[in-house]
């Protein structure tokens, strides 16, 4: 397979390595191939870029640095390897031998995948040229414990985290998992001193996808057509403005008056119930977690590796979005390569801002009320 130095398709394209050797040696005596080009080619993917007028080939190594190894942690690389959502994943976990361990079982298992990935357990300075630095270091949540209740001590983890990432030469997005997850990135915000749409947090992604799941059994329709959010907390203050729910173009409360249905309110109410107890629930029967949080970091490290633009509800900084400012808290945002793009204000009705701004007030109080950041 050959491919043109000019008129090519905007899209990655497959190269023999053959053509890499001849694009590697023009590159080089155009002196466009620096010594960060060497180390990261792939030989898997290349992508288009201008210069000075004209097009030349760049190669694409797209990496991810994982810190934190636990069962939420390896349920996100299992499901980057199984996806091939990036070329890169570097371990790193205070436990170095358990991070290698995890490392070669993975490692074990590409022979099965679609994936070329490169998967290595490593340290804080593998950073350094990270798209993407995700966070799931913490200590774990026990039965009945609130989230609020793990903050203080996951701060203290994350004291000895964010510096020695930064002090790398990271130049990416971080991404944060651990719970209280809200806190945790306006934690890593402040610690890190990054712009703050580089640092979102996981948000109310997985408790929108739970949403979706239990709408779509109530509807019998694909969870996939139901287009409804949880905002507020990552946790007992959040909350499903009804108003913005529906399946496909129709409100979901035009559906049930369309129908005649009077008395609808206590099935919603029972919903968000069981989506707002659905973690404690699957703590109490298995301890943990993991599978779905692990995947729903995947969807948002899609969008931002891809530079899709897609709307999850993550956790980012407000800046005066219904009238919130100074606090993290999941709301519906455009996610891109630039992180957190913009936030989408939906239409809320005055009793679901209300809602909002209790969830926002209790992040506030909690975040001021840290020691240490």
């Amino acid at each position: 397979m050959s491919a043109k130095l000019h008129n090519d398709p905007p899209y990655p394209l497959m190269l023999s390595g053959l053509t890499l050797h001849y694009i590697h040696e023009k590159r080089e005596e155009c002196g466009l191939l620096t010594e960060n080009h060497k180390k990261r080619i792939t030989g898997t993917a290349c992508e288009n870029t201008k210069q000075k007028g004209g097009l030349f080939m760049r190669f694409v190594n797209r990496k991810v640095a994982l810190v934190g190894t636990g069962l939420v942690g390896m349920s996100y690389a299992y499901a980057l390897l199984n996806q091939s959502v990036c070329d890169e994943l570097a371990l790193i976990d205070i436990d170095q031998q358990r991070a290698q361990g995890e490392a070669m079982d993975l490692n074990h298992g590409l022979a099965f995948s679609g994936s070329n990935m490169k998967i290595y357990a490593g340290g804080y300075q593998d950073c350094s040229d990270a798209d993407i630095v995700a966070v799931c270091a913490g200590v774990a949540q026990k039965p009945g414990e609130s989230r609020i209740d793990l903050l203080q001590r996951n701060t203290e983890v994350f004291q000895s985290i964010v510096g020695p990432v930064v002090a790398s030469g990271f130049k990416g997005i971080f991404l944060v998992a651990t719970n209280p997850v809200d806190v945790m990135a306006h934690v890593t915000q402040a610690l890190s001193g990054f712009d703050d749409h580089r640092v979102l947090g996981t948000g109310t992604a997985l408790d929108t996808a739970r949403l979706r799941y239990l709408l779509g059994e109530y509807f019998s329709v694909d969870p996939r057509n139901v287009h409804a959010y949880v905002m507020g907390e990552h946790g007992d203050s959040e909350f499903v403005p009804w108003s913005q729910a529906m399946v496909a173009t129709k409100p979901i409360l035009d559906i049930f008056r369309s129908r005649g249905v009077t008395d609808y309110q206590k099935d919603l109410d029972h919903i968000s119930e069981e989506v707002r107890n659905a973690a404690q629930k699957i703590i109490s029967a298995k301890k943990s977690t993991y599978y779905g949080i692990g995947m729903a970091m995947v969807r948002i490290t899609r969008a931002i590796l891809g530079d899709d633009h897609s709307v999850l509800t993550v956790s980012s900084m407000l800046h005066g979005e219904y009238g919130e400012r100074d606090v993290y808290a999941g709301t519906p945002c455009i996610v891109s390569r630039d992180g957190v793009k913009r936030t989408v204000e939906l239409t809320l009705t005055p009793e679901e801002r209300e809602k909002l701004h209790d969830s926002c007030e209790l992040l506030r109080s909690v975040y001021r009320d840290i020691r240490g950041v």
